[in-house]
């Protein structure tokens, strides 16, 4: 159940706001400060369900869903202090020795991301 929570209530959102930048002068940002509030809400209830989890070495279903939402989800609403858990738990994700290949060979296409890359990760 938790990697379709990633990806309807973390991924889906991030979308939204990602297609409204895409939009260009037609961008409409009501629906992205929309995006952003479902995104804080998901982030409140991860940091209650991240009581329970553990995270290992081991990359399952869960970190399959969770790395890349989280990843580029918090681009678009910050993970707020509020949360340290799912910072950790991002923070984690991306330690992790595939995302962080991901990630790196990844880099030089940032520039491509909508609302443009944060300069970290």
């Amino acid at each position: 159940m938790i990697d379709r929570v990633f990806d309807n209530y973390v991924m889906g959102p991030m979308q939204v706001a990602v297609s409204e930048h895409l939009r260009g002068g037609g961008m409409d940002p009501a629906r992205i400060d929309e995006a952003s509030a479902q995104l804080e809400r998901a982030y409140g209830w991860l940091e209650g369900w991240l009581e329970q989890y553990a995270p290992g070495t081991t990359i399952g279903l869960i970190e399959c869903a969770a790395a890349p939402a989280l990843f580029y989800a918090d681009w678009i609403a910050p993970i707020p202090p509020s949360c340290p858990r799912l910072s950790a738990f991002r923070a984690h994700l991306l330690a992790l020795p595939p995302v962080a290949r991901c990630v790196e060979e990844a880099r030089p296409y940032r520039a491509y991301f909508p609302p443009g890359a944060p300069d970290r990760d």
